[in-house]
């Protein structure tokens, strides 16, 4: 079906929208009354714009208050409406929205409704227009799209369909089987829109908290489906009203919407973009430094060895078991602070991944490499982590381990057989379009989202996964757009896995590791909570380790201090522990403020 997006979904001037909607490849957009008052260009103006970036206007929006009212108001609204016409067609668009009134002198009378909103539709048939009235959730006496259609159809004139937004319908909890019984003519017009569940008063929860489908918690998919099911072969359409998005760059934010719909008519069944490609485990993390001595030495305490050396590029393979962490001194790319910027993923059909990424609009990077380098394509997820899609040859005489040149190294391993998790901190505004894309594009299951206390503010965070946890990421937050930057901002993290961390947490701290220390109060509300084998808390308290279980298991973990902006979390699962330790977040931020500022001999 063809695209299109409201320009209310987007921010910027009417001028800046329509460029962002094309740039990202929708082929029409919805213009919003608001946006064309508040322009320079006059509708002809508009419309030749629109025509010159390939775009069509397909809806003018909206017209309210317009039905079921006395006759001199009613009056009054036919010589608006015939204004909006005229205007309509100096625009180019032949469809105008008209919402279910909200108008205190709207009366409770379906049949007085049927016959002026067909006096509207057929005003708007001598001007070449049709009328697509669409049910508010929040409408005086109109409030579903089953009752819009009994007035549409009592009504009885081709001028005048319906117009079914996703956000009224599934925010009332109406069922979505009716609409494959309205002709798939009578639909007009069909706007898209997903939310998070929230307990609130639904006209703020609509104009303050819809996302992009794929973002929420609606079955959008269900809807869309259903439409087609009825014969509807009209755009569709997003209409979002979101703080964020109004915020956001306009070209960003219409590349993640197209994205989004891109990925409902997938799962609708309608499109069929190369299929996802999930990835199999942890090729290797990558942390960027100018200088390895800051790192180096941890790496060291936490049993890795640098085995490799890039034949072409400051790169250096550190491993231990099946962990595999790149340390890149290419000081002309990145920053002097060691930072967490890419994460290699192990796929069983890289160029179908890649080939999946690049039809969802993931930007695929380029890359420098020697005539003899491995062909490794890399993609940038929203907080601009580098994601490549690798084929790892433990031998390395093929694919990306073959550009590196093995180093002399004494292996002092301590346990970790590999990387449990990765931690990446979200810009504040694209943390929904990171979620989406670590679905989408890489194939991973979202899971459901937590907060988590900081000393400072309320943080969120969501994890993504597939299906045997051996690729978790974890993707977060800050609490305000000031007390994060993204990548610049908060730490990233890498989990390393551990049979046994009691084990590996004494031959790290022998090693001359620091750990992050623990609050003793951490450890009495510990004892309150859950019952411990004899000596167990009490080993727990001398190494740091934090400790959290579930119906199916338990999770011990602990962290490094803070290098730059990275930190490694040392993890062991028993049984069917499928978590985070999230419990313990609160804990591990303060812990972490408390101690941004001590100097490295200062841990104790």
């Amino acid at each position: 079906m063809r695209t299109s997006i409201a320009t209310v979904s987007l921010s910027g001037t009417l001028t800046e929208k329509l460029t962002a909607a094309a740039r990202a490849g929708f082929d029409g957009v919805e213009i919003f009354e608001n946006d064309l008052i508040g322009s320079p260009l006059g509708p002809e103006e508009i419309r030749d714009l629109a025509a010159d970036l390939g775009l069509t206007i397909d809806l003018y929006q909206p017209m309210r208050d317009i039905e079921a009212v006395p006759e001199d108001e009613f009056a009054r609204n036919l010589r608006r409406a015939e204004h909006k016409f005229r205007l309509m067609r100096r625009l180019g668009t032949e469809t105008l929205l008209v919402c279910s009134s909200v108008s205190p002198y709207a009366a409770d009378d379906d049949a007085l409704a049927a016959r002026q909103l067909r006096r509207l539709a057929e005003l708007a048939q001598e001007h070449g227009i049709r009328v697509a009235y669409e049910a508010l959730a929040w409408g005086r006496h109109v409030s579903t799209y089953e009752h819009a259609w009994r007035i549409v159809e009592s009504a009885d004139h081709p001028a005048l369909g319906i117009c079914l937004d996703s956000f009224h319908i599934l925010a009332r909890g109406s069922e979505v089987t009716g609409i494959e019984a309205i002709p798939g003519e009578k639909i007009f017009f069909v706007q898209l829109a997903d939310a998070p569940l929230m307990s609130l008063d639904v006209l703020q929860w609509s104009r303050h908290h819809r996302c992009f489908p794929g973002q929420g918690d609606l079955d959008v998919t269900g809807l869309v489906r259903a439409a087609a099911r009825a014969g509807y072969g009209g755009p569709l359409s997003l209409e979002v009203f979101n703080d964020v998005f109004r915020q956001a760059d306009a070209g960003r934010t219409a590349v993640d919407a197209l994205r989004s719909l891109t990925l409902l008519q997938e799962a609708a069944g309608l499109t069929a973009p190369p299929a996802p490609v999930v990835p199999t485990g942890f090729a290797f993390v990558e942390i960027a430094t100018a200088d390895t001595t800051r790192l180096a030495p941890l790496l060291t305490a936490l049993g890795f060895a640098r085995t490799a050396r890039h034949t072409g590029k400051p790169v250096d393979l550190w491993e231990q078991g099946e962990a595999r962490i790149l340390l890149n001194t290419d000081t002309a790319r990145h920053r002097a602070d060691p930072a967490l910027t890419a994460v290699g993923l192990e796929s069983p059909d890289p160029a179908g991944a890649s080939g999946r990424a690049e039809s969802l609009l993931a930007p695929v990077l380029p890359r420098r490499r020697a005539p003899r380098d491995a062909a490794l394509d890399a993609v940038a997820a929203p907080d601009g982590t580098e994601f490549f899609f690798c084929a790892t040859d433990p031998a390395g005489s093929t694919g990306w381990t073959g550009d590196f040149a093995p180093a002399p190294h004494t292996p002092h391993p301590i346990g970790i057989t590999r990387v449990d998790h990765v931690a990446l901190t979200q810009p504040w505004h694209h943390f929904d379009e990171a979620a989406l894309f670590h679905h989408g594009v890489l194939g991973l299951r979202p899971h459901a989202g937590v907060d988590l206390a900081d000393p400072y503010g309320l943080l969120r965070s969501r994890a993504v996964s597939n299906e045997d946890g051996t690729v978790r990421i974890a993707l977060g937050i800050g609490a305000s757009p000031t007390q994060d930057r993204g990548r610049e901002g908060r730490p990233q993290h890498v989990a390393l896995l551990t049979d046994d961390l009691v084990a590996t947490v004494r031959r790290a701290l022998a090693a001359g590791a620091r750990l992050l220390p623990v609050p003793a109060n951490y450890y009495d509300d510990l004892a309150a909570h859950h019952e411990f084998a004899p000596g167990e808390l009490e080993t727990y308290r001398e190494l740091g380790i934090l400790h959290d279980r579930d119906e199916k298991g338990e999770f011990r973990h602990c962290y490094t201090m803070t290098t730059g902006r990275v930190f490694f979390e040392l993890v062991e699962r028993t049984g069917g522990y499928d978590g985070y330790g999230a419990r313990n977040a609160p804990v591990r931020l303060a812990a972490q403020h408390a101690t941004a500022d001590r100097p490295p001999g200062a841990q104790s």
